[in-house]
C-alpha cells in the first residue's frame, strides 16, 4: 500500500515541508514504495533506499532545528547510469563497467547535493548512451509506463520513465543526439537539453564529447528551471563549460513575460516523408493556432535536412571510437576469461565480450570514418556540414525567438520493432540531432496525444545562451496549449 503523498512542484513541496516535520522522509518512502511496485518497468538499476532515508531524516532534522531550506531541499532526484556518484556503481548500462564504483562525483551531482537534493537511485539506459529505445542495456530493456509493450525512447529511457511513472520528482539524463528530448516525447513529460556547455560534463561518461550534454526530465517547467539554475555554471574541471553562468529566471505568468514570439519552422521538416501524418497535421494546426493568437510564425528555407543524420553519425561515432578506446580491460573495464594468445588477442577478447552489439557497431563505424583512406571523404565532410548548420542557426535567430520542429517522427513504437533495422532507428533521430550539432538549447514539450493513445511533443529550440527565454516561452505554451 502506497503512502499518502503527492508531488506537484518544488515550490508546493517546500510549502508542505514547512508544515510537516518528517516531510522529506515521507516523500522518500512514498517513492521507494512506488519503485518497488513498478519494478517491472526496469527504470532503476539500483535504488539507494537506506541512504535516501538517512539523508531525508537529516534534512528533516536540520529544518526543524531552524536551518534554512536550500534551493532543492528534499527534492528526490534520480541519475542516469552515466553520471558519476562517488561510492556508487557506475556501469553505463554495460558489462564493460560491471561492478565499477565511481571514485568522485560529477560536478552536477556535487551541486545537487550542496543544495539539499536526495539522490534515490541510478536509472537504466542504453549501453554507453547509444540507442533510441532503451533496449540496448546489458541489464534488460526499459518499458514505457503508459504501455509496457512499447519503448520509452532512449538512451535515457530509465530516467524518463522514472519521472513519467512518478518514481522520483525529477531526473538527470544525457543528450548526445536527442537522448533526453526523444524519451520525454515518448513518455509524455518535459525533456530539456541546455546550451552546450551550460552544465559541466565532468563526471559524465563520454560518448561524443562535442555533442554530449547533461539534461533534465520533469513534469513542470519551473522545476526544470530550478534544477538548471543549481547545476549549471562554469567548472574548472571542464574546459568546454561556459565561462559565465547563464542567468536562469524561474518562469511565471507575469504579464511582462508574455508577448507574441517570432517563431520559425522548417517546412521541409514538417513535410518530410518520415513524419507520421497525424503528427504532421497536429503541428500544422498548432502553427495556425499560434498565428491566430498573435505570434509571427514563418517557414524558413532549409535544404540540409537529409544531411543532418549522416553528419551526426559520422561525427558521433568517430568521437565514440576515440572515447571508448580506453576500455581495453587493462586501463578500464571488463577482462575476458579466455586465456590470451597475444596482447592484441587479449584486447579483442575483452572488448568483444564487454561491449554489446550496438556499441561495437558504432565503434567500428567511427574507426572507419577516421581511417586514413576515408577521413577526408567522411569526417571532414561531416565537419563542413556542421559548420553550415551553425551558420544557418545564426541566420535564423537573427530574426526569430524560437525554432519549432517535431521531436520524433512517430510516437513510441512496440518493443522489438526496430531491432532488425538499425539504420531506420538512426534516421529517426532526424529532428533531434540538429540541436547537438549546433549547440542549441532544446526542449520537448508534452502538448499532444496521438489517436493510438500515446503522447507526442513539440520540440522548441532557441539561440545559444538563451535558455531562460526558452524556458519562459515553454512555460507560456504549456500553460495555454497543453491538452
Amino acid at each position: 500500500m502506497e503512502l499518502m503523498f503527492s508531488f506537484t512542484t518544488i515550490e508546493n513541496y517546500h510549502a508542505f515541508l514547512k508544515e510537516t516535520p518528517d516531510g522529506c522522509l515521507q516523500a522518500v518512502r512514498y517513492y521507494l514504495a512506488r519503485i518497488a511496485d513498478h519494478a517491472s518497468l526496469n527504470a532503476y538499476l539500483e535504488v539507494f533506499s537506506e541512504e535516501a532515508e538517512a539523508r531525508a531524516a537529516e534534512l528533516d532534522k536540520a529544518r526543524q532545528a531552524g536551518a534554512p531550506m536550500e534551493a532543492l531541499h528534499g527534492v528526490v532526484i534520480a541519475l542516469k547510469d552515466v553520471i558519476a556518484y562517488k561510492g556508487h556503481t557506475l556501469s553505463a548500462g554495460s558489462k564493460m563497467l560491471e561492478g565499477f564504483t565511481s571514485l568522485f562525483n560529477a560536478t552536477a551531482v556535487d551541486r545537487l547535493l550542496a543544495e539539499g537534493a536526495i539522490i534515490i537511485g541510478r536509472n537504466n539506459c542504453d549501453e554507453f548512451a547509444m540507442g533510441s529505445t532503451n533496449e540496448n542495456s546489458a541489464y534488460g530493456l526499459v518499458r514505457n509506463a503508459l504501455d509496457p509493450n512499447r519503448v520509452p525512447g532512449g538512451s535515457s529511457g530509465g530516467s524518463a520513465v522514472a519521472v513519467q511513472a512518478d518514481l522520483c520528482m525529477l531526473s538527470l539524463g544525457s543528450d548526445t543526439g536527442g537522448s533526453v528530448r526523444q524519451p520525454a516525447d515518448f513518455c509524455g513529460i518535459i525533456g530539456y537539453k541546455p546550451t552546450y556547455g551550460a552544465i559541466s560534463r565532468y563526471g559524465l561518461v563520454a560518448y561524443g564529447s562535442s555533442l554530449d550534454q547533461i539534461g533534465i526530465f520533469g513534469k513542470v517547467i519551473e522545476d526544470v528551471a530550478r534544477v538548471l539554475a543549481v547545476i549549471g555554471g562554469p567548472d574548472d574541471y571542464d574546459s568546454t563549460a561556459l565561462s559565465n553562468k547563464l542567468a536562469i529566471n524561474i518562469p511565471s505568468l507575469d504579464p511582462s513575460n508574455i508577448r507574441p514570439p517570432r517563431v520559425a519552422y522548417f517546412r521541409e521538416a514538417i513535410a518530410h516523408p518520415s513524419l507520421d501524418p497525424e503528427i504532421r497535421y497536429t503541428l500544422q494546426k498548432f502553427i495556425d493556432t499560434l498565428q491566430q493568437d498573435g505570434a509571427v510564425v514563418e517557414a524558413v528555407p532549409f535544404d540540409l535536412l537529409d544531411f543532418i543524420v549522416p553528419a551526426y553519425y559520422v561525427l558521433s561515432t568517430a568521437e565514440a571510437s576515440s572515447n571508448l578506446s580506453r576500455y581495453d580491460g587493462v586501463k578500464y573495464g571488463h577482462q575476458s576469461q579466455t586465456p590470451p594468445e597475444s596482447l592484441d588477442a587479449f584486447y579483442k577478447a575483452n572488448r568483444s565480450s564487454g561491449f554489446g552489439r550496438e556499441v561495437q557497431r558504432r565503434i567500428l563505424l567511427g574507426t572507419f570514418v577516421l581511417s586514413a583512406g576515408y577521413y577526408d571523404a567522411y569526417f571532414t565532410k561531416a565537419q563542413q556540414v556542421r559548420k553550415l548548420l551553425v551558420d544557418k542557426t545564426n541566420e535564423v535567430f537573427q530574426g526569430y525567438d524560437a525554432l519549432i520542429l517535431p521531436t520524433a517522427p512517430t510516437p513510441a513504437f512496440p518493443l522489438g520493432s526496430g531491432s532488425d533495422d538499425p539504420i531506420a532507428l538512426y534516421l529517426a533521430d532526424i529532428y533531434t540531432v540538429f540541436a547537438n550539432l549546433t549547440g542549441l538549447p532544446g526542449i520537448s514539450l508534452p502538448l499532444f496525444q496521438h489517436t493510438n493513445g500515446m503522447p507526442f511533443g513539440l520540440q522548441v529550440l532557441s539561440d545559444r545562451g538563451t535558455d531562460s527565454a526558452l524556458l519562459q516561452l515553454s512555460f507560456n505554451w504549456l500553460s495555454r496549449y497543453r491538452a
